[in-house]
């Protein structure tokens, strides 16, 4: 915010020579243009990082308006377009008064880097967009154009990873990576856009001329809108999915999803770029959608598993997979759905894999839904010590877990910590009863006779049940 403050300063100052015949219309133009009311599909103006939360804007839809500014006028000047759009563009989450500063500091510093590249670089035997009312050249325009938008690009990513390495503590290569990668096409493509609109601007047709340009950038805020459509389809869905398992085994309300955010932590740690963290945490939200087809007796049975009983918990993967084998955006979330109980060594289910056939999405769900699993309070035992359920999954590292992804779930904790809940329907938790066999034993289970705890069959199957 300081910084932005000392960026439009000299545009400010008494006497200084501040185009404002330009700098209003660009302002207002992108002002207007990012009003909730005139875009009425959607928020255009940023991705929004779904997968991650509204926090930190994307590319936007009219970011050729601040890129002609960048091309047209000083410095100081152009970073000032930013201000009037950036602080009425709807915000998601609060805090909201920060969050519109936030966005404004960061489009009038990202603005002012891209101008002052462009003033450096002027086009030849022009004296510049910004600088002069003489037509440029073609093609040597398009050197202090490229340089403008990657300017821009490099402005935004260095805020951008910054601001999720500070909040989020994500370690400094999650946090910019793929930033610029995906960045620098759209903000190709938005100035070839703002390049027109600076061409017209200053040609014979003047800036009327210069507003057509905004006409397809209309229909890529309602092609862009559409896809976040599609995105919160595809979320509505999961969410009923997930609302479907709940209600079926009240024990385990909230696993799923608890599941799902361990899943990304692990993810994240392994360096997964971003499309990839979407699609694991998909997979860890419905790793137990199977449960659907478990009969309720069995799911609910107050006291120990028999043999033929386990088997049908056993097929709750192979019913999940089912389940889901239509449903195309989940992509491999679907191999993880089937394989999260496969363990490395070969002694799991349904198919009993080994090693690297296990594919890696199903290797991080199943240490997240074993920690959750053992830290997870619940109507019939208490929930084990974050640490006891570290060394348990330390322990079973290398035969029944990848030690890879019980590393980087260690880590993850150390970074963010964890948040254990209440998942059944009772808040009550019984008496403390003797320890659990192992996870690692699968052959620790009484199969008959009495429990000390009803409903409580042992430790691995305590990660079958959830």
């Amino acid at each position: 915010m300081l910084a932005a403050g000392a960026a439009v300063l000299p545009a400010l100052r008494p006497g200084s020579v501040t185009p404002w015949t330009t700098v209003l219309p660009l302002a207002a133009l992108y002002a207007v243009c990012e009003l909730p009311a005139r875009c009425p599909w959607g928020r255009c103006a940023s991705d929004g990082g779904e997968a991650r939360g509204p926090a930190f804007p994307g590319a936007g839809s009219f970011f050729p308006v601040l890129l002609a500014a960048a091309l047209l006028l000083p410095p100081s000047a152009a970073a000032l377009t930013a201000v009037p759009g950036a602080l009425l563009a709807p915000v998601d989450a609060p805090p909201v008064t920060l969050r519109r500063v936030w966005r404004a500091a960061r489009l009038v510093l990202a603005v002012w880097a891209a101008a002052r590249v462009g003033q450096v670089l002027p086009c030849h035997d022009a004296g510049g967009l910004g600088n002069s009312l003489v037509v440029p050249d073609f093609p040597y325009v398009l050197l202090p154009a490229g340089a403008t938008a990657l300017a821009f690009s490099l402005a935004l990513t260095l805020l951008d990873g910054g601001i999720r390495a500070t909040v989020d503590q994500l370690p400094p290569h999650a946090a910019w990576r793929g930033l610029l990668g995906r960045s620098l096409a759209p903000h190709a493509v938005h100035t070839l856009a703002g390049l027109m609109m600076a061409v017209l601007w200053r040609s014979s047709y003047g800036p009327v001329a210069a507003l057509f340009v905004l006409l397809p950038v209309s229909v890529s805020c309602w092609a862009f809108a559409q896809y976040h459509r599609e995105r919160a389809a595809h979320q509505a869905t999961i969410r009923a999915l997930v609302q479907a398992v709940d209600i079926k085994d009240s024990y385990t309300r909230g696993h799923s999803e608890r599941v799902g955010r361990a899943s990304v932590l692990i993810a994240e740690e392994l360096g997964m770029p971003e499309p990839r963290l979407e699609v694991v945490r998909f997979a860890g939200v419905l790793h137990d959608v199977g449960k659907l087809g478990v009969p309720t007796r069995v799911l609910s049975k107050d006291g120990p598993l028999t043999p033929e009983e386990r088997r049908i918990i056993e097929l709750h993967p192979e019913y999940g997979h089912e389940m889901v084998r239509g449903i195309g955006f989940l992509g491999e979330a679907r191999s993880a759905i089937l394989h999260h109980h496969e363990h490395l060594d070969g002694s799991g289910y349904p198919y009993g894999l080994k090693g690297e056939q296990i594919p890696e999405y199903a290797r991080v769900v199943a240490v997240a839904d074993a920690f959750d699993a053992m830290t997870s309070t619940r109507s019939y035992s208490r929930a084990r010590p974050v640490e006891a359920a570290v060394a348990e999954l330390e322990r079973c590292a290398g035969t029944q877990f990848d030690p890879r992804m019980v590393a980087a779930l260690v880590r993850a904790l150390a970074r963010h910590g964890w948040q254990t809940e209440v998942t059944a329907d009772e808040t009550a938790v019984p008496a403390p009863r003797p320890p659990a066999p192992s996870l690692s034993d699968p052959d620790s289970e009484p199969v008959s006779g009495p429990s000390s705890e009803p409903g409580v069959p042992g430790a691995a199957p305590l990660q079958e049940r959830t």
